[in-house]
């Protein structure tokens, strides 16, 4: 074994050699024939080539710096002179590296605030006779404490093959209870207990002492936890209860026929349960609009609900609501009837809402720019109402506290839509008219002549030859009784040919070739579409032989005048 020396002969060991504290296993360390003032035995290290991590600091030596001051456990004091490699900075690698392998050893049951320091007291083990090594001085000079001197420290280095596995450190600052791995906030400590607050010990000491304080913390978490999730089980479960009663549940609805006050519903056109529903809602009459769908749904009739206002109450039950709407008497609309002139529909209107006669065809006459004709309705000369044509025959929403305006604007947009919808511009031209405006005129004297519907057809292709140029029977005469009754506001039947053929009204179709002015009415839909496909029989003559509902038609004049003759015998 080879010693760690000056070698055969070293001089006498002496507090002043300098070449004391070499800070290197690989340095020459004193020898002295005296004994250590820790042991009384020479100092001798087997080799331990793997602690060479502190080994050779310079050159093997090194210089002396002055006197060597020794603190009461006989460590070297360093002096701040000291150079890069001075011994202030290789004790505190000292201290970090064997204070840190001794620490679980050495550590319990001590509280001295932190490690690193130097202060706290090293157990001290009596040497051992047969250890050569025991009592000796410190691990770098006689004035440190050897470690290796103790039974239970640190011994020398095994060789790597019988290297004996490291014992796992017993932490004092774990706790193996029941919040083991828990967040501070749950083990009774704050969120910035993780920082370091003097050492290790300092914090198991904390855990150890605030026991109580810890389930008080724990169960303030435990009550805070249940009491969120207390509350999420209760709003899920009001949520639930509300989903449930929305789709499962019954709607809520009033009950009986009403209190009593009455309302005015308008339905628009084309309007399904959720928008009836809606308005109902709006209005008071039901309390739900899934109460009336449900309501409308179990009823038989309740889809043949028709547009219009109705007369209902407040408060009323969902199906008591849909019964009303079924029932005709409820229904404040108003109809326009095929055939009807503007002066019919006019008086309608006034009496709907509850006017005095003659303000909706005051309106009219002041307003008809204003709802809403087509481009190809204006600028015609001669004509008595430049709205005849428009008042489209159907059923409208009207009651009190309507304006006449805003009814006459829905009736124009009615009949805009169908004769767009019909092609009446386009249709117009391949029937050798001068656009929509003539060939709305043409229905209107099918509508006005016509007594059955099955007549349209017909009376419509007596229409079209009598405005042939090359017509010799009439000349291009229509003769229409019904043009010259509208000129004279009238509806008569039997009218004197004296009487007829002396008129120059415009209107008339007795003394003016071609088609009159304008519309003589409202045509319905299948007069529409009857002036739009003639028959092709060459139909030019036509007599309302009972004076009323039967028409006959003919082609020549002779069966004119035959017909003429059955007219009379009537």
């Amino acid at each position: 074994m080879t010693e760690y020396g000056r070698g055969p002969g070293s001089e006498p060991w002496h507090p002043e050699d300098p070449l004391y504290g070499d800070g290197g296993w690989g340095g020459q360390q004193a020898q002295a024939g005296q004994q250590s003032p820790y042991g009384g035995q020479p100092q001798h290290y087997p080799q331990q080539p793997q602690q060479q991590q502190y080994g050779d600091w310079g050159d093997g030596g090194q210089g002396a710096y002055g006197q060597q001051q020794y603190d009461q456990y006989g460590q070297p004091i360093p002096e701040p002179q000291y150079d890069q490699y001075g011994q202030q900075q290789y004790d505190q690698q000292y201290d970090q590296q064997y204070a840190a392998q001794a620490q679980p050893q050495q550590d319990q049951g001590y509280d001295d605030g932190g490690w690193g320091t130097g202060a706290h007291p090293h157990a001290q083990h009596p040497g051992d006779p047969s250890d050569p090594y025991g009592g000796q001085g410190a691990a770098y000079d006689a004035q440190q404490p050897d470690f290796y001197g103790t039974p239970d420290a640190y011994p020398p280095p095994e060789p790597p093959g019988r290297r004996r596995a490291e014992p796992e450190p017993q932490g004092t600052d774990w706790d193996p209870g029941p919040d083991e791995g828990e967040h501070a906030f749950f083990a009774g400590g704050d969120a910035g207990d993780d920082g370091d607050d003097g050492g290790s010990g300092g914090r198991g000491e904390r855990r150890g002492r605030g026991g109580k304080q810890k389930k008080g913390r724990s169960g303030l978490a435990c009550l805070v936890v249940c009491l969120v999730l207390g509350g999420g089980v209760a709003g899920v479960g009001y949520f639930g209860l509300q989903f449930y009663q929305d789709r499962f549940g019954a709607a809520p609805d009033y009950a009986g026929n009403g209190n009593g006050e009455k309302v005015t519903v308008t339905i628009p056109e084309g309007a399904g349960g959720a928008t009836i529903g809606q308005e109902l809602k709006r209005q008071g009459v039901v309390k739900s609009v899934d109460a009336f769908i449900s309501a409308q749904q179990s009823n038989p009739n309740g889809k043949s609900i028709q547009d219009g206002v109705y007369t209902l109450q407040k408060e009323m039950s969902a199906a008591s609501a849909v019964q009303m709407l079924l029932d005709p008497k409820s229904r404040s609309n108003l109809i326009i009837s095929e055939g009807w002139r503007n002066v019919q529909v006019y008086k309608k209107i006034d009496e709907q809402l509850g006017l005095k006669t003659g303000t909706t065809a005051g309106v009219a006459k002041s307003q008809w720019k204003n709802l809403g004709l087509p481009a190809w309705a204006m600028n015609h000369g001669d004509v008595k109402d430049p709205l005849e044509g428009f008042l489209f025959p159907s059923s409208y929403p009207a009651a009190k506290g309507q304006k006449p305006e805003d009814v006459l604007r829905q009736m124009v947009a009615r009949a805009n839509e169908r004769y767009t919808e019909l092609g009446l511009a386009s249709k117009a031209e391949s029937l050798g008219l001068d656009g929509p405006w003539q060939l709305l005129t043409v229905a209107s004297l099918v509508q006005a002549e016509g007594k059955t519907h099955e007549d349209f057809r017909k009376m419509s292709e007596v229409v079209y030859n009598r405005l042939k140029p090359d017509n010799t029977e009439t000349n291009r005469l229509l003769q229409f009784d019904s043009t010259f009754n509208y000129a004279k506001g009238q509806s008569n039947i039997h009218i004197g040919e004296s009487e007829i053929n002396n008129d120059k009204d415009p209107y008339n179709t007795y003394t003016n070739t071609g088609l009159p002015p304008g519309p003589i009415g409202n045509p319905g839909d299948e007069a529409l579409q009857a002036s739009m496909d003639p028959t092709d029989d060459g139909w030019i003559y036509f007599v309302a032989t009972d004076g009323r509902n039967k028409t006959e038609f003919a082609k020549t004049h002779d069966e004119f005048l035959r017909l003429k003759e059955k007219f009379n015998a009537s």
